[in-house]
């Protein structure tokens, strides 16, 4: 069999078995990116090493290498899809509450997780990515537990989603300026980059990019919806994304992702139909093809037998401050928002989960040298374990025992 044949059969697989182990995983009440990122276990070296040690695919790793590669399209399309998303207008309704939320969910989770990491005996620019890795959430599992029980149009529902958006351009902005000044992971002289040349050809490309995407883009698929050309808009969407992660890295010195997030928040200000057109074409090439190839491409990287006695008390310590670092910052943004402890405490559970942009985050770690196999697998084992207990826990929020535990006062306002 020849390799592109190889590759053929791999794909097929890889998206049959994705798509099944996703249903199976939403039969028992789990989101299907469990089932898919469990598919990718189970093919890569955690289990069966289908691509190392298999007859079947003699040319296993050149395959890795295509299905990786082509996983990082959907990369791009994921985060453009997350800037595409993001409505301004909304944000400024949903106010106070979700911009402290997103903050403070974001750098208590860092300031948490970073230092522990060092007391680990890692570097320290090693602790700090690990907290942008562990400082991201996953929208869309709690969003789709709120929309199950009918309360994702609720005070809470709109603030998680509205905590969600600061969260992830919060944290697409840091992870670009922590890649601009140290790209090779090592910091030394030759690899850390002067700040004004970091500051220089960041704002330039952040000003120069935001400004023509956002005055350009919305008003040139507003002109290409009007031709006849099928699927204009979205392959006008597909080059503004590949040419804008381009020009992120080789002219921003930033994340190629900080590109295709631009892109689609430019995009987003293009007519509703327009946008309708876009996410519609979007969603079946991502999530029919793309995403799978994601999460399995996950599963080729990571290898949880690495998880010895050795470095697991380790990954404990860092299940337990993922999940206690997320509910406290976004307990204290959402307190300070006005919230009262029930509705904080249900916002702070819904942000629990790590997901898309947390993989998205540590795979750019392994691919620029920052982390090595055994964190990766630290990390992936903490999206599994965060993604499992999320739905249960906002599920139980929303119950009459949650309330008679949480409604009560809190001691600072009793004593107010």
């Amino acid at each position: 069999m020849t390799q592109l044949l190889q590759l053929f059969l791999a794909v097929g697989v890889m998206i049959f078995l994705a798509k099944g182990m996703g249903y199976f995983s939403m039969r028992l009440n789990q989101p299907a990116v469990l089932g898919e990122l469990m598919a990718g276990l189970l093919l890569g070296p955690t289990i069966l090493d289908l691509f190392g040690h298999s007859s079947l695919f003699p040319d296993g790793d050149a395959i890795t290498h295509s299905i990786i590669e082509f996983a990082e399209i959907g990369v791009l399309l994921l985060i453009f899809g997350a800037g595409l998303e993001i409505d301004l207008e909304s944000m400024l309704e949903v106010g106070r509450p979700a911009v402290l939320a997103g903050v403070l969910g974001v750098f208590v989770p860092i300031l948490m997780i970073a230092p522990v990491v060092v007391i680990f005996d890692y570097a320290a620019e090693k602790a700090v990515f690990i907290g942008l890795v562990l400082a991201s959430m996953s929208t869309a599992i709690s969003a789709q537990v709120m929309l199950e029980l009918g309360v994702l149009k609720s005070r809470e529902g709109l603030t998680l989603l509205g905590a969600a958006l600061v969260d992830d351009m919060l944290l697409i902005l840091m992870v670009s300026l922590f890649l601009a000044i140290n790209p090779g992971g090592i910091v030394t002289i030759e690899s850390t980059r002067p700040i004004w040349e970091v500051v220089v050809r960041m704002g330039g490309f952040l000003i120069i990019g935001s400004l023509v995407c956002w005055y350009g883009l919305p008003k040139l698929a507003n002109q290409i919806q009007k031709t006849q050309i099928s699927e204009g808009v979205f392959a006008l969407s597909l080059v503004a994304t590949l040419f804008m992660s381009v020009a992120a890295e080789a002219i921003g010195g930033v994340a190629a992702i900080a590109g295709a997030f631009i892109a689609g928040v430019s995009m987003g200000r293009a007519r509703r139909s327009v946008i309708h057109s876009i996410e519609r074409s979007l969603h079946s090439v991502n999530y029919g093809l793309l995403v799978p190839l994601f999460f399995i491409s996950i599963g080729l990287k990571a290898n949880l037998r690495v998880l010895d006695a050795e470095i697991l008390p380790f990954a404990m310590v860092m299940l337990f401050l993922a999940i206690v670092s997320k509910v406290v910052g976004t307990w204290i943004g959402t307190r300070l928002g006005g919230f009262d402890n029930l509705s904080s405490i249900r916002v702070g559970l819904g942000m629990i989960s790590r997901g898309e942009v947390g993989l998205i985050i540590a795979t750019l770690g392994v691919d620029s040298g920052i982390l090595m196999p055994d964190i990766f697998a630290v990390l992936v084992m903490i999206v599994l374990c965060t993604t499992m207990i999320t739905p249960p826990l906002v599920r139980w929020s929303f119950t009459p025992k949650a309330e008679e535990l949480f409604a009560r006062r809190s001691p600072i306002e009793m004593e107010s």
